[in-house]
């Protein structure tokens, strides 16, 4: 079976209420591909249908302007921080 190894590629994210959010975060809330729910998470359109994100998830802003939720535990497990 052939393996594989993910390409290293720079991506930004917010994690939900944690800190300032971003631009792009902010953008994407006034075109309503990000909704906010009652709850206190999000509702967000991706490229597989509405996902929906809880408070401490992280929001990626992929390669292509993507934007998808990833839960904290897969998001530490794939991701490292860089340097700005």
């Amino acid at each position: 079976m052939a393996k594989y190894r993910k390409k290293p590629v720079v991506i930004e994210a917010y994690r939900l209420y944690h800190g300032k959010m971003p631009e792009w975060f902010e953008n994407a809330l006034e075109t309503y591909k990000i909704r906010e729910l009652v709850s206190g998470g999000f509702n967000i359109d991706t490229l597989e249908g509405t996902m929906e994100a809880s408070v401490g998830d992280y929001i990626i802003k992929g390669v292509n302007g993507e934007i998808y939720p990833c839960k904290p535990d897969i998001f530490e497990k794939t991701y490292e921080s860089v340097e700005s």
